[in-house]
């Protein structure tokens, strides 16, 4: 058996033992039992229970399935029909509901473990509880859930396990996630001053000034390259008339995440309502649309940052990560048939860049046709076609993955996964073929032959929102951002206030090379100042006292080091910084050796 069958047969199985456990200790009139699935690191079971299940409750629940582990009991499948799993579970009206949504003549399989608990189940199973004996497992967590994920529907206790083979990777698990909690960006977020939320706009973020320095350096830099590569930056209106949503697609396709001003009439079937743009994809046709093309022009790469706004469920909102306003590094690009591998080995290339300049690694997914696509389907195939060409071409055949039915509703997509310091994997980047659109909004060239022809659209982003690229930044560099796109890349501390005169030399010529930096010109203690850059993961701490402005030099203390470089000339320190801003660099100068 593979290892990541092994693992879901046996966390799986795991999940029966916590249901049964729970039935042992509640009573088993008590309990309404849900479903236990496996997840990536566990499982979890859904109940509702007498009373709230609590951190106390934890070890009384895992010696209990440690218990009945030990009785060694066998498993045992059973098939039978729907009347017979309904005279089974009565009383059980999770069971029931699912057994009733299931084809009259479906095979329907329960698992007895032991002779008192059985449970509703495809399985497969392990044959006997001894099998489990030396899997290392924990309770971590007990959380509200709903019924089927409709907050209509009952309310429910999911308590989520961990489970590993054996105790050394359960143990190197809970590092991780440690590690991943003082990483969260939600904490650090705050913490650096760099963005808040407020109940008044849920989901959508304020970005504070340090904040709004990171966003605006890495727009910088964004910019940079593209310039490079032929892209041209527009914007376009964050409110549309609902003509160009309907034109578009978005408003059968997309409306309900759609945040809708209606007309005056108070009815969004009116003439007037008005939607705030989702994407930006529909305006960017229109740019294209404003004039005569020719085959000389294209490709067309129309580049965008615009606010857009998409309406969530406030339980699915997390932090950066998933927000109802946000900023995409958006493009679409207009080319020939003939243009569009070219074109997307160019975006990949760029993706390699950026993604390479953080010190990130990424693979390729290829999502195809979902079931509520737009158009021909003729051109969906061919759409679908030429990327797994280019896939295959870049990676080779098969060293990809396919996402069936996870495309947009215009075209087919590559996604782009990346990996962080933790190695966990975060969708940002898509690359989006569309036949579609530009049909929709009757776009076209004129050919080499004089003809009409409609162009393609790629609709791209690298960076993907944003704010959720930063919220991944914060936590691959836990907070201590390389030099280059640090809020504030150097603290100014002169010991004494008679340092302030020449402190503010040394700001000006920090200035001059777009070195951005704070000055504490008070009379605080120095250590105190020193803390307060520290407590803000500021990369370079410059010390000035009398030798520094005697011979005009600097000390330096090293984020994340208690070393410090002394005597160094002030403009070899400048050298320094403006070498690792125009490299990019990942690491900190932290030797002039």
């Amino acid at each position: 058996m593979e290892r990541e069958q092994y693992l879901e047969v046996y966390r799986h199985s795991l999940s029966h033992i916590l249901a049964k456990a729970v039935f042992e200790i509640f009573g088993k009139e008590n309990v309404q039992y849900a479903i236990g699935p496996q997840i990536a690191d566990g499982f979890y079971y859904d109940f509702i229970l007498p009373r709230q299940v609590n951190k106390d409750d934890f070890k009384l629940i895992e010696d209990k399935m440690k218990e009945i582990l030990k009785r060694r009991e066998d498993w045992t499948e059973k098939e039978m029909s729907r009347d017979e799993a309904l005279a089974l579970f009565e009383g059980q009206k999770f069971k029931t509901e699912l057994i009733q949504d299931l084809p009259a003549d479906e095979r329907i399989t329960v698992y007895y473990t032991g002779d008192d608990f059985v449970d509703l189940c495809r399985g497969p199973h392990i044959s006997n509880s001894q099998e489990l004996m030396g899997a290392a497992f924990e309770i971590r967590s007990v959380s509200g859930a709903y019924w089927r994920g409709d907050e209509h529907r009952d309310s429910l206790q999911r308590i989520y396990a961990y489970a590993f083979p054996d105790k050394q990777s359960l143990k190197a698990h809970k590092a991780l996630i440690k590690e991943a909690m003082e990483r969260d960006h939600k904490k650090l977020g705050p913490q650096l001053d760099l963005f808040m939320f407020d109940e008044t706009a849920q989901g959508m973020p304020y970005w504070l000034p340090r904040g709004w320095r990171v966003f605006n350096t890495l727009l910088e830099y964004w910019r940079g390259i593209h310039d490079l590569h032929g892209y041209q930056e527009i914007s376009a209106p964050i409110i549309n008339n609902k003509k160009l949503w309907l034109i578009s697609g978005h408003w059968a396709h997309y409306v309900n995440n759609m945040f809708i001003i209606p007309g005056k009439d108070g009815q969004i079937e009116a003439d007037d309502t008005m939607a705030a743009k989702p994407m930006n994809c529909p305006n960017a046709m229109n740019v294209f649309k404003r004039r005569v093309h020719s085959y000389r022009d294209l490709p067309i790469r129309y580049s965008e940052t615009d606010v857009v706004h998409r309406k969530e469920k406030t339980g699915q909102l997390n932090g950066l990560f998933r927000v109802q306003m946000f900023r995409q590094d958006d493009d679409h690009t207009f080319v020939m048939e003939s243009q569009i591998e070219d074109e997307i080995k160019d975006i990949l290339a760029i993706a390699d860049e950026i993604y390479e300049t953080f010190g990130l690694s990424y693979r390729a997914e290829l999502s195809t046709r979902p079931d509520d696509f737009m158009g021909d389907i003729e051109l969906w195939n061919q759409a679908e076609a030429s990327l797994k060409k280019i896939l295959d071409g870049m990676y080779g055949e098969g060293n990809y993955e396919i996402n069936e039915g996870d495309g947009a509703f215009y075209g087919p997509k590559i996604d782009l996964q990346i990996k962080d310091a933790l190695g966990r994997e975060w969708q940002c980047g898509t690359v989006q073929l569309d036949f579609q659109l530009p049909r929709n909004f009757e776009l076209t060239y004129t050919a080499s032959d004089g003809s009409e022809r409609v162009p393609v659209v790629i609709h791209r982003a690298l960076f993907g929102s944003l704010e959720r690229f930063i919220g991944i930044l914060i936590e691959h560099f836990k907070g201590a951002f390389p030099f280059w796109l640090s809020p504030y890349q150097v603290g100014i501390v002169p010991i004494r206030v008679e340092h302030n005169e020449y402190a503010k030399k040394v700001a000006g010529k920090l200035a001059a090379n777009r070195i951005r930096f704070e000055a504490d010109y008070s009379d605080k203690n120095m250590k105190e100042k020193i803390k307060y850059y520290k407590n803000y993961k500021t990369p370079y701490v410059l010390i000035l006292g009398d030798k520094e402005a005697a011979e005009g030099t600097v000390s330096l203390n090293l984020r994340g080091s208690n070393r410090q470089l002394n005597n160094i000339p002030l403009d070899t320190f400048l050298d320094m910084c403006r070498k690792m801003n125009v490299e990019h660099s990942l690491d900190l100068i932290d030797s002039l050796e």
